[in-house]
């Protein structure tokens, strides 16, 4: 098959759909498909597939811009500005099939009439939410696709009577990801006492600073965020008066996170509603305990043996904090286990059967 995966972010930051695109897009192309990339990154060497730079503005730039209509948050003002480039790079006769997880500009962009023969049939993957293919409210009404993945149960019970559908999870490099040792002095980490990690954008939905609060409750515990993002301000001056001397904020490559899971203890989570959460299976793959908020899609992942709580309440995520500093041998080997049910090969192989059905339903 001839792929198109289009994202602004793509080849400029690693975070979690610009992470699993990468790594879809890598399996796809190393199991024999002609996978093109579209971002506003660079090109970088050795990569099995095929990578068209279509530059856009920065979103840190866009942080103050205020929210209107269409233009809601800075990614989406970034998105438009990516979208010239892309209608630019984009031939909708080089391709079997597109697809992305942002919407509005780029979905609309992929499904552009062609005058040049049909356009391919388009899948959108709702890595950041199912909110366009649900809403039929402003511009959320002019959504369309021939295929949606749907990366938890969630999201495929509410949309399979609508869409064309698939429960695709997301997955993990578990060649990467995996136990390893600790690189505390790297990160400028205390060598002894617990090591509670967050990995998380510095955004409201991701509650840092909820996290700020419950470790503060927990006199010989010391806080690292690996992440970035608008409230970065506000996180430093919470954990300015609450954690002194006990916070570190640290912005990580890639491929140097399972050192940073290593140097941690337990990993904790406070956002509500992830689509997926790469990061829990992350945390999995290296033998992390993780506290999270107690939902049936959280346990979808993550099974029934982790700290989940109702993290609304402070003190309960901090004595979950403390319970899973204690997990046991067994849970150890139990998330490994279940961390290997999310490799990439695997989720790549569902993404293929997924778009031959699209394509081949779009010949009938």
């Amino acid at each position: 098959m001839r792929i198109l995966f289009a994202l602004p972010g793509l080849h400029k930051y690693e975070r979690g759909a610009e992470v699993a695109l990468n790594a879809l897009a890598t399996e796809l192309a190393v199991g024999g498909d002609d996978v093109t990339l579209i971002g506003s990154g660079d090109p970088k060497p050795s990569q099995p597939y095929r990578f068209l730079r279509a530059r856009s503005l920065q979103r840190e730039g866009f942080e103050h811009f205020p929210s209107l209509p269409v233009f809601r948050s800075e990614t989406v003002y970034e998105e438009a500005s990516f979208v010239p480039g892309l209608l630019r790079r984009y031939r909708p006769r080089d391709f079997d099939i597109t697809a992305t997880c942002s919407y509005p500009f780029t979905n609309w962009a992929l499904r552009r009439p062609s005058f040049h023969g049909s356009r391919p049939p388009h899948v959108f993957i709702t890595q950041n939410g199912d909110w366009p293919a649900q809403s039929d409210k402003s511009e959320y009404r002019l959504f369309g696709c021939e295929g949606l993945v749907c990366t938890n149960p969630d999201y495929y019970e509410r949309n399979q009577m609508q869409w064309t559908c698939a429960l695709i999870p997301n997955g993990i490099d578990v060649n990467l990801f995996r136990p390893g040792p600790s690189a505390r002095e790297k990160f400028g980490l205390p060598q002894t006492g617990q090591v509670i990690l967050m990995v998380s954008a510095l955004i409201p939905s991701k509650r840092v600073a909820d996290g700020i609060r419950a470790v503060s409750q927990l006199p010989e515990a010391h806080l690292v965020v690996a992440g970035d993002g608008p409230l970065r301000d506000e996180i430093r001056q919470l954990a300015e008066e609450l954690l002194p001397n006990r916070f570190t904020r640290v912005s990580v490559a890639g491929h140097e996170m399972p050192l940073l899971y290593g140097s941690a203890d337990v990993f904790l989570h406070l956002s509500k509603e992830e689509s997926f959460g790469n990061v829990y299976i992350e945390a999995m793959a290296c033998g992390l305990p993780i506290v999270g908020h107690d939902t049936a899609r959280l346990r979808w992942i993550v099974g029934d043996n982790e700290f989940l709580t109702d993290t609304t309440d402070i003190a309960a995520v901090s004595k979950q904090l403390t319970e899973a500093r204690s997990s046991s041998a067994e849970q150890k080997k139990a998330r490994l286990a279940r961390s290997s049910d999310f490799s990439w090969s695997k989720v790549a192989a569902k993404y293929r059967t997924f778009f031959e059905q699209v394509i081949e339903s779009r010949k009938q």
